[in-house]
């Protein structure tokens, strides 16, 4: 997953993905958002103005600096995985899920030397993930599948964004990460050992809002969720022109930056009305159910959410939404 230039373009381009105010704009309704594939119709069309002028994406490096800011209450939404906004939520800040952006099927993955052949063999070897984010619910997978417990591991709490790093200076055996770090690790000689293939349909990644900030954003949202999904269309069009923009701005080849969505389903209007509909059959619900049951049993929740409002598809567009 690198030319010696790379790193300090990747960091770039994290830091400030990819074309970042100088300042925060007065009176903007603030996304926190952070590097995933899932996240990119909003890049995209923030890059084609699609955006509505009042929203500014407030970049960080990972999933802890959109939780931090939307604890804080710096943002007023956040790009999150459903986990991250049970531990918000767990946190006494009240957010309800608009967006689903994805459902990991693969894109979340454990990555190993080349020497580490099967999960079990990750026992008394160095685990970097990020603690607190959904990294831990991949290591819970993980030592379910060796049979191993967490003594049985040295957990060291490194991000995606720096595991590049340590993974090159030697300071980890496996990493537990996304992209586009699993692209730069596997050209580092990485490889995948287990991923979110072996446990569907309890990875989603979506956007939050604080729900003491929906007063008056009603328009705000609604096209800012059109905007994602004619972006979205932008995508499934013109997927050579996506792609090689979202490259660009990654640092990645375009079989890189193809490869990065092959683990990901990316829901249209449709498949977010499914998702966001508490009753539905494949509504999101019973999975945070599932989660919050398995990160109070780890110790990651220390309340009893009864997931009121945890969804509100009342910004989703009433119809499909096309270039």
């Amino acid at each position: 997953m690198l030319r010696r230039r790379f790193l300090s373009l990747l960091a770039a381009s994290i830091a400030v993905p990819p074309f970042a105010t100088a300042c925060r704009k007065q009176g903007a309704f603030r996304v926190g958002i952070h590097p995933w594939p899932g996240y990119e119709p909003l890049y995209l069309a923030r890059e084609f103005g699609w955006l509505p002028a009042a929203v500014d994406l407030r970049a960080g490096r990972n999933a802890g600096d959109s939780i931090a800011a939307m604890v804080a209450g710096e943002v007023d939404a956040a790009a999150l995985t459903l986990d991250e906004v049970l531990v918000v939520r767990d946190q006494g800040v009240h957010a309800s899920v608009v967006l689903v952006f994805n459902h990991s099927v693969g894109a979340d993955a454990v990555m190993v030397r080349a020497e580490i052949e099967s999960p079990a063999q990750v026992r008394g070897r160095r685990v970097a993930l990020e603690r607190g984010a959904v990294g831990e619910f991949v290591l819970h997978r993980l030592l379910q599948a060796a049979g191993l417990r967490e003594v049985d591991v040295t957990l060291i709490d490194i991000p995606p964004d720096r595991q590049l790093d340590a993974w090159r200076a030697g300071e980890m055996d496996v990493a537990i990460a996304y992209e586009p770090t699993l692209s730069l690790l596997e050209r580092e000689g990485g490889r995948r050992i287990f991923d979110s293939r072996q446990f569907p349909g309890l990875i989603f990644d979506v956007l939050a809002v604080r729900s003491d900030r929906l007063s008056g954003q009603k328009k705000v949202l609604d096209a800012l969720l059109a905007a994602h999904f004619r972006a979205l269309a932008h995508m499934r069009v013109n997927r050579e022109d996506a792609l090689r923009r979202i490259g660009a701005w990654r640092g990645l080849g375009f079989e890189e930056t193809e490869r990065s969505f092959a683990g990901l389903s990316l829901p249209d209007v449709l498949g977010n009305r499914a998702y966001l509909d508490p009753a539905g059959a494949r509504s999101i619900v019973p999975a945070a159910r599932e989660l919050a049951g398995l990160m109070r049993g780890a110790g990651r929740l220390t309340s009893d959410d009864r997931l009121d409002r945890l969804v509100d598809p009342d910004f989703l567009p009433r119809n499909r939404v096309s270039l």
